[in-house]
């Protein structure tokens, strides 16, 4: 069965980092664009960063340049979203995602992200 297992989110400071992980079982990545969404209290979900599971070409939303970086480990199955600069506009609720090309989205259970200021 295929399923996204989010790890490491939590509470930090304004200006702080913090490493999202999320573990992929039963997915090939090269069949899959992999990344994280995000929802904030009140808000819609947003995209935020995702990556091709193919040739590594990452793609970035305006609110995650020169601060988040996404990166996918195809060996261990596992894709990192790394948080630097944070800021307490960038607490939410941060999904895991496997877009596939064939098979359709799946979405992980969702990590809190909290930034205080």
């Amino acid at each position: 069965e295929r399923q996204l297992v989010e790890s490491g989110g939590g509470l930090v400071q304004a200006g702080g980092s913090l490493s999202l992980s999320c573990a992929a079982s039963e997915f090939d990545f090269d069949d899959y664009n992999l990344g994280w969404f995000r929802q904030a209290p009140g808000k819609e979900r947003e995209g935020v960063i995702c990556i091709s599971g193919r040739d590594g070409t990452t793609y970035y939303t305006d609110s995650a340049k020169g601060r988040f970086t996404i990166s996918s480990d195809n060996f261990n199955n596992s894709v990192t979203l790394q948080m630097n600069n944070l800021n307490p506009e960038d607490t939410a609720v941060y999904f895991c995602y496997a877009a596939g090309y064939i098979t359709g989205v799946y979405w992980g259970q969702g990590t809190q992200v909290t930034v205080s200021s």
